[in-house]
């Protein structure tokens, strides 16, 4: 990973499908904090996620997903490989903010993506999905510190780019 983490965006599922589908808001803000020296990264689930959306997802979103899968060296988005143990705390701190019914059963994916960023260092995680989103930003920290872990915050690409324009 790159050196600082203050230079680190771990991006969701949401963001890789709309760079697929060519939204210029998704584009724009991956060339802009590229271009600042930012490190884009794809965690272990959020590529799961995409590769599963690769094969079963109705089109056009399978179409999508595949070419985001097949795009990510090119966009210059890293994965972020875990350890097990890294995988399992990840998986832990889910369980956590499904418990303090943060984020929706259903949505446990997020919650590990959450905690596979935190366990990378990455303080952003660049997503469009409004229950990551919606989340109480001092529940969740609550949350980060209980597990003791490093706090990330949601935050979606286009109030990012506003903010460095």
């Amino acid at each position: 990973m790159a050196a600082s983490p203050k230079k680190q965006l771990a991006l969701d599922v949401n963001v890789l499908l709309d760079l697929a589908e060519g939204w210029d808001f998704a584009q724009d803000f991956r060339e802009e904090f590229l271009r600042r020296g930012y490190g884009l990264f794809v965690t272990p689930t959020a590529a799961g996620e995409l590769n599963i959306l690769s094969l079963y997802a109705a089109k056009p979103t399978r179409s999508f997903a595949l070419q985001a899968l097949q795009e990510l060296r090119r966009w210059e988005i890293q994965p972020c490989p875990l350890s097990d143990l890294n995988l399992a705390i990840a998986e832990r701190f889910s369980r956590r903010l499904v418990e303090r019914r943060l984020i929706p059963e259903e949505e446990w994916n997020d919650g590990r993506i959450l905690g596979e960023t935190s366990v990378s260092g990455v303080p952003l995680l660049v997503t469009s999905d409004k229950h990551l989103l919606d989340i109480d930003d001092d529940a969740l920290l609550l949350v980060f510190n209980e597990a003791d872990l490093p706090p990330v915050r949601p935050a979606h690409p286009k109030r990012l780019l506003r903010a460095v324009r």
